[in-house]
Protein backbone atom coordinates (compact mmCIF):
# COMPACT_ATOMS: atom_id res chain seq x y z
CA UNK A 1 0.00 0.00 0.00
CA UNK A 2 2.80 2.37 0.94
CA UNK A 3 4.68 1.61 -2.29
CA UNK A 4 1.52 2.26 -4.31
CA UNK A 5 0.98 5.63 -2.61
CA UNK A 6 4.63 6.51 -3.15
CA UNK A 7 4.24 5.94 -6.89
CA UNK A 8 0.83 7.59 -7.28
CA UNK A 9 1.44 10.70 -5.14
CA UNK A 10 3.58 12.46 -7.80
CA UNK A 11 1.03 11.51 -10.46
CA UNK A 12 -1.80 13.03 -8.42
CA UNK A 13 0.20 16.21 -7.87
CA UNK A 14 0.87 16.65 -11.57
CA UNK A 15 -2.67 15.78 -12.57
CA UNK A 16 -4.02 18.43 -10.20
CA UNK A 17 -1.64 21.03 -11.61
CA UNK A 18 -2.56 20.05 -15.18
CA UNK A 19 -6.27 20.24 -14.36
CA UNK A 20 -5.98 23.78 -13.01
CA UNK A 21 -3.89 24.91 -15.98
CA UNK A 22 -6.18 23.21 -18.50
CA UNK A 23 -9.22 24.91 -16.99
CA UNK A 24 -7.37 28.20 -17.40
CA UNK A 25 -6.50 27.26 -20.99
CA UNK A 26 -10.16 26.53 -21.74
CA UNK A 27 -11.38 29.86 -20.39
CA UNK A 28 -8.65 31.81 -22.19
CA UNK A 29 -9.58 30.07 -25.47
CA UNK A 30 -13.18 31.21 -24.99
CA UNK A 31 -11.98 34.77 -24.38
CA UNK A 32 -9.87 34.61 -27.54
CA UNK A 33 -12.88 33.58 -29.68
CA UNK A 34 -14.17 37.14 -29.44
CA UNK A 35 -10.78 38.41 -30.67
CA UNK A 36 -10.61 36.20 -33.78
CA UNK A 37 -9.97 38.15 -36.98
CA UNK A 38 -11.61 35.64 -39.34
CA UNK A 39 -14.39 33.06 -39.14
CA UNK A 40 -11.85 30.27 -39.69
CA UNK A 41 -9.81 31.36 -36.67
CA UNK A 42 -13.00 31.80 -34.65
CA UNK A 43 -14.03 28.24 -35.38
CA UNK A 44 -10.56 26.94 -34.56
CA UNK A 45 -10.52 28.72 -31.20
CA UNK A 46 -14.02 27.52 -30.33
CA UNK A 47 -12.90 23.99 -31.17
CA UNK A 48 -9.77 24.45 -29.04
CA UNK A 49 -11.94 25.49 -26.10
CA UNK A 50 -14.12 22.40 -26.51
CA UNK A 51 -11.06 20.15 -26.75
CA UNK A 52 -9.62 21.76 -23.61
CA UNK A 53 -12.89 21.03 -21.82
CA UNK A 54 -12.65 17.40 -22.95
CA UNK A 55 -9.06 17.20 -21.69
CA UNK A 56 -10.16 18.67 -18.36
CA UNK A 57 -12.82 15.98 -18.02
CA UNK A 58 -10.30 13.25 -18.85
CA UNK A 59 -7.75 14.61 -16.36
CA UNK A 60 -10.40 14.92 -13.63
CA UNK A 61 -11.54 11.35 -14.28
CA UNK A 62 -8.03 9.98 -14.05
CA UNK A 63 -7.39 12.02 -10.91
CA UNK A 64 -10.53 10.66 -9.28
CA UNK A 65 -9.53 7.11 -10.22
CA UNK A 66 -6.10 7.45 -8.63
CA UNK A 67 -7.08 9.36 -5.53
CA UNK A 68 -10.58 8.01 -5.04
CA UNK A 69 -11.86 11.55 -4.41
CA UNK A 70 -13.46 13.98 -6.85
CA UNK A 71 -11.55 17.28 -7.07
CA UNK A 72 -13.94 20.26 -6.95
CA UNK A 73 -11.39 22.89 -5.89
CA UNK A 74 -8.84 22.67 -8.72
CA UNK A 75 -11.32 23.44 -11.55
CA UNK A 76 -12.54 26.52 -9.68
CA UNK A 77 -8.95 27.70 -9.25
CA UNK A 78 -8.37 27.25 -12.97
CA UNK A 79 -11.37 29.37 -13.88
CA UNK A 80 -10.33 32.01 -11.37
CA UNK A 81 -6.85 32.07 -12.87
CA UNK A 82 -8.31 32.65 -16.32
CA UNK A 83 -10.47 35.53 -15.09
CA UNK A 84 -7.51 37.18 -13.38
CA UNK A 85 -5.32 36.72 -16.47
CA UNK A 86 -8.03 38.10 -18.72
CA UNK A 87 -8.44 41.19 -16.56
CA UNK A 88 -4.73 41.90 -16.13
CA UNK A 89 -3.84 41.51 -19.80
CA UNK A 90 -6.22 44.34 -20.73
CA UNK A 91 -3.54 46.72 -19.44
CA UNK A 92 -0.86 45.32 -21.76
CA UNK A 93 -0.37 45.04 -25.53
CA UNK A 94 -1.79 42.07 -27.43
CA UNK A 95 1.66 40.62 -28.14
CA UNK A 96 2.40 40.44 -24.41
CA UNK A 97 -0.93 38.68 -23.82
CA UNK A 98 -0.10 36.16 -26.53
CA UNK A 99 3.36 35.58 -25.08
CA UNK A 100 1.70 34.72 -21.78
CA UNK A 101 -0.62 32.31 -23.61
CA UNK A 102 2.47 30.70 -25.11
CA UNK A 103 4.09 30.47 -21.68
CA UNK A 104 0.97 28.71 -20.38
CA UNK A 105 1.08 26.19 -23.23
CA UNK A 106 4.78 25.51 -22.66
CA UNK A 107 4.07 24.83 -19.00
CA UNK A 108 1.25 22.45 -19.93
CA UNK A 109 3.51 20.71 -22.43
CA UNK A 110 6.38 20.35 -19.95
CA UNK A 111 4.12 19.00 -17.21
CA UNK A 112 2.45 16.55 -19.60
CA UNK A 113 5.87 15.29 -20.68
CA UNK A 114 6.90 14.89 -17.04
CA UNK A 115 3.63 13.10 -16.28
CA UNK A 116 4.28 10.66 -19.11
CA UNK A 117 7.61 9.62 -17.62
CA UNK A 118 6.14 9.38 -14.12
CA UNK A 119 3.29 7.20 -15.39
CA UNK A 120 5.66 4.94 -17.27
CA UNK A 121 7.80 4.52 -14.16
CA UNK A 122 4.74 3.83 -11.97
CA UNK A 123 3.30 1.29 -14.39
CA UNK A 124 0.17 3.32 -15.09
CA UNK A 125 -0.60 2.83 -18.82
CA UNK A 126 -3.87 4.79 -18.73
CA UNK A 127 -2.16 7.83 -17.24
CA UNK A 128 0.66 7.47 -19.76
CA UNK A 129 -1.84 7.39 -22.64
CA UNK A 130 -3.51 10.53 -21.28
CA UNK A 131 -0.14 12.25 -20.98
CA UNK A 132 0.74 11.38 -24.58
CA UNK A 133 -2.58 12.86 -25.70
CA UNK A 134 -1.81 16.05 -23.79
CA UNK A 135 1.71 16.28 -25.26
CA UNK A 136 0.31 16.06 -28.79
CA UNK A 137 -2.36 18.70 -28.14
CA UNK A 138 -0.09 21.21 -26.46
CA UNK A 139 2.68 20.76 -29.02
CA UNK A 140 0.20 21.77 -31.73
CA UNK A 141 -0.99 24.80 -29.76
CA UNK A 142 2.57 25.94 -29.06
CA UNK A 143 3.26 25.82 -32.79
CA UNK A 144 0.07 27.76 -33.60
CA UNK A 145 0.79 30.50 -31.08
CA UNK A 146 4.38 30.76 -32.31
CA UNK A 147 3.09 31.39 -35.84
CA UNK A 148 0.52 33.93 -34.61
CA UNK A 149 3.25 35.87 -32.84
CA UNK A 150 5.44 35.68 -35.94
CA UNK A 151 2.61 37.20 -38.00
CA UNK A 152 2.47 40.02 -35.47
CA UNK A 153 6.25 40.48 -35.69
CA UNK A 154 6.08 40.62 -39.50
CA UNK A 155 3.83 43.65 -39.20
CA UNK A 156 0.64 42.05 -40.37
CA UNK A 157 -2.66 41.80 -38.53
CA UNK A 158 -2.42 38.63 -36.47
CA UNK A 159 -5.08 35.93 -36.25
CA UNK A 160 -6.22 37.67 -33.05
CA UNK A 161 -7.08 41.35 -32.82
CA UNK A 162 -6.43 43.51 -29.79
CA UNK A 163 -9.28 44.70 -27.59
CA UNK A 164 -9.74 48.50 -27.30
CA UNK A 165 -7.84 48.38 -24.00
CA UNK A 166 -4.94 46.49 -25.55
CA UNK A 167 -4.74 48.77 -28.57
CA UNK A 168 -4.35 51.79 -26.35
CA UNK A 169 -1.94 49.98 -24.03
CA UNK A 170 0.20 48.99 -26.99
CA UNK A 171 0.24 52.50 -28.37
CA UNK A 172 0.97 54.11 -25.02
CA UNK A 173 3.85 51.75 -24.27
CA UNK A 174 5.52 52.63 -27.57
CA UNK A 175 4.88 56.35 -27.32
CA UNK A 176 7.62 57.21 -24.85
CA UNK A 177 10.26 55.56 -27.05
CA UNK A 178 9.31 57.21 -30.33
CA UNK A 179 10.48 60.53 -31.83
CA UNK A 180 7.73 63.14 -31.64
CA UNK A 181 6.84 63.16 -35.32
CA UNK A 182 6.35 59.38 -35.32
CA UNK A 183 4.49 59.43 -32.01
CA UNK A 184 1.64 61.30 -33.72
CA UNK A 185 0.69 58.01 -35.36
CA UNK A 186 0.26 56.26 -32.01
CA UNK A 187 -1.70 59.11 -30.46
CA UNK A 188 -4.05 59.34 -33.43
CA UNK A 189 -4.77 55.63 -33.25
CA UNK A 190 -5.27 55.85 -29.51
CA UNK A 191 -7.75 58.69 -29.94
CA UNK A 192 -9.56 56.75 -32.63
CA UNK A 193 -9.80 53.76 -30.32
CA UNK A 194 -11.41 55.90 -27.62
CA UNK A 195 -13.91 57.32 -30.08
CA UNK A 196 -15.09 53.85 -31.14
CA UNK A 197 -14.62 51.87 -27.94
CA UNK A 198 -17.59 53.49 -26.17
CA UNK A 199 -18.89 51.75 -23.11
CA UNK A 200 -16.57 48.79 -23.62
CA UNK A 201 -13.55 50.90 -22.92
CA UNK A 202 -14.99 53.26 -20.31
CA UNK A 203 -13.00 55.44 -17.99
CA UNK A 204 -9.94 53.18 -17.89
CA UNK A 205 -9.21 53.70 -21.57
CA UNK A 206 -9.69 57.44 -21.25
CA UNK A 207 -7.17 57.43 -18.44
CA UNK A 208 -4.58 55.51 -20.46
CA UNK A 209 -5.00 57.75 -23.49
CA UNK A 210 -4.89 60.82 -21.29
CA UNK A 211 -1.51 59.71 -20.01
CA UNK A 212 -0.26 59.09 -23.54
CA UNK A 213 -1.34 62.54 -24.74
CA UNK A 214 0.20 64.18 -21.70
CA UNK A 215 3.57 62.57 -22.48
CA UNK A 216 3.34 63.96 -26.01
CA UNK A 217 2.42 67.52 -25.12
CA UNK A 218 3.93 68.82 -28.34
CA UNK A 219 1.27 66.85 -30.22
CA UNK A 220 -1.73 68.29 -28.39
CA UNK A 221 -2.60 70.52 -31.32
CA UNK A 222 -2.44 67.59 -33.73
CA UNK A 223 -4.73 65.54 -31.50
CA UNK A 224 -7.29 68.36 -31.32
CA UNK A 225 -7.13 68.71 -35.10
CA UNK A 226 -7.70 64.98 -35.52
CA UNK A 227 -10.78 65.12 -33.34
CA UNK A 228 -12.13 68.14 -35.20
CA UNK A 229 -11.60 67.36 -38.87
CA UNK A 230 -10.95 63.63 -38.95
CA UNK A 231 -7.88 61.50 -38.54
CA UNK A 232 -7.49 60.37 -42.13
CA UNK A 233 -7.89 63.86 -43.58
CA UNK A 234 -5.23 65.10 -41.18
CA UNK A 235 -2.86 62.31 -42.16
CA UNK A 236 -3.25 63.03 -45.85
CA UNK A 237 -2.65 66.73 -45.28
CA UNK A 238 0.38 66.01 -43.07
CA UNK A 239 1.82 63.78 -45.80
CA UNK A 240 1.39 66.50 -48.44
CA UNK A 241 3.02 69.11 -46.19
CA UNK A 242 5.96 66.80 -45.44
CA UNK A 243 6.45 66.09 -49.14
CA UNK A 244 6.27 69.80 -49.99
CA UNK A 245 8.89 70.59 -47.37
CA UNK A 246 11.13 67.77 -48.56
CA UNK A 247 10.87 65.77 -45.32
CA UNK A 248 10.87 62.33 -46.93
CA UNK A 249 11.14 60.40 -43.65
CA UNK A 250 8.10 62.12 -42.15
CA UNK A 251 6.09 61.69 -45.36
CA UNK A 252 6.84 57.96 -45.45
CA UNK A 253 5.95 57.60 -41.76
CA UNK A 254 2.53 59.14 -42.40
CA UNK A 255 2.07 57.07 -45.56
CA UNK A 256 2.87 53.92 -43.59
CA UNK A 257 0.22 54.86 -41.06
CA UNK A 258 -2.32 55.37 -43.85
CA UNK A 259 -1.46 51.97 -45.27
CA UNK A 260 -1.93 50.34 -41.89
CA UNK A 261 -5.32 51.99 -41.53
CA UNK A 262 -6.40 50.89 -45.00
CA UNK A 263 -6.62 54.49 -46.25
CA UNK A 264 -5.41 53.72 -49.78
CA UNK A 265 -6.60 53.86 -53.33
CA UNK A 266 -6.67 50.71 -55.43
CA UNK A 267 -3.79 52.11 -57.51
CA UNK A 268 -1.54 52.05 -54.44
CA UNK A 269 -2.02 48.30 -53.86
CA UNK A 270 0.77 45.85 -54.81
CA UNK A 271 -1.74 43.81 -56.85
CA UNK A 272 -2.92 45.61 -59.97
CA UNK A 273 -6.60 45.38 -60.83
CA UNK A 274 -7.39 44.22 -57.29
CA UNK A 275 -10.92 45.63 -57.14
CA UNK A 276 -12.02 43.62 -60.18
CA UNK A 277 -10.59 40.31 -58.95
CA UNK A 278 -12.47 37.36 -57.46
CA UNK A 279 -11.45 35.73 -54.19
CA UNK A 280 -9.69 32.90 -56.06
CA UNK A 281 -7.78 35.37 -58.24
CA UNK A 282 -6.66 37.38 -55.21
CA UNK A 283 -5.58 34.22 -53.38
CA UNK A 284 -3.50 33.23 -56.40
CA UNK A 285 -1.98 36.70 -56.84
CA UNK A 286 -1.07 37.12 -53.19
CA UNK A 287 1.02 33.93 -53.32
CA UNK A 288 3.50 35.86 -55.44
CA UNK A 289 4.08 38.40 -52.65
CA UNK A 290 6.96 37.88 -50.24
CA UNK A 291 6.83 41.23 -48.45
CA UNK A 292 4.71 41.02 -45.25
CA UNK A 293 4.07 44.76 -45.41
CA UNK A 294 2.47 44.44 -48.85
CA UNK A 295 0.26 41.62 -47.59
CA UNK A 296 -0.62 43.68 -44.56
CA UNK A 297 -1.59 46.56 -46.86
CA UNK A 298 -3.99 44.35 -48.80
CA UNK A 299 -5.63 43.05 -45.63
CA UNK A 300 -6.07 46.58 -44.25
CA UNK A 301 -7.49 47.80 -47.58
CA UNK A 302 -9.92 44.89 -47.80
CA UNK A 303 -11.12 45.34 -44.22
CA UNK A 304 -11.58 49.09 -44.71
CA UNK A 305 -13.37 48.92 -48.08
CA UNK A 306 -15.08 45.62 -48.89
CA UNK A 307 -14.71 43.51 -45.75
CA UNK A 308 -15.03 40.16 -47.54
CA UNK A 309 -14.15 37.55 -44.93
CA UNK A 310 -13.22 35.01 -47.61
CA UNK A 311 -10.65 37.40 -49.08
CA UNK A 312 -9.22 38.31 -45.68
CA UNK A 313 -8.85 34.61 -44.85
CA UNK A 314 -7.14 33.89 -48.18
CA UNK A 315 -4.65 36.74 -47.78
CA UNK A 316 -4.12 35.84 -44.13
CA UNK A 317 -3.13 32.34 -45.22
CA UNK A 318 -0.23 33.78 -47.21
CA UNK A 319 0.91 35.84 -44.22
CA UNK A 320 0.74 32.73 -42.04
CA UNK A 321 2.92 30.88 -44.55
CA UNK A 322 5.57 33.60 -44.33
CA UNK A 323 5.32 33.54 -40.54
CA UNK A 324 5.87 29.76 -40.48
CA UNK A 325 8.89 30.19 -42.70
CA UNK A 326 10.26 32.89 -40.39
CA UNK A 327 10.07 30.67 -37.29
CA UNK A 328 11.05 27.43 -39.02
CA UNK A 329 7.69 25.69 -38.80
CA UNK A 330 7.14 23.31 -41.77
CA UNK A 331 4.14 23.84 -43.99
Amino acid sequence: MTDTMTHTAPLITQLRALLALTRTEEQIARIRVAQARTDAVRRELAQNAEHAAERSTAIAGQLCELSGVADVVTPALGRLGALVKGALEQAEPIDEALLQDLQLEHQLLDRATYLKVLADTAGQPEVKALAERLVTAHSATVEWLTVVLAEQALGGPAALVATPFQRVAGGASKLANLPVRFAADTVNRAVDTVQHAGDQAGGTVNGVVGGAVQKAGALAGAVRETLAVGRLASLRRAERIAEREGDTAAAEAVAATRRELGDLTADELPIKGYDSMSTAQIASAVKQLDDPQQINTIIRYEEAHKARSSVVSAVQTRLAALAKEAVGVPE
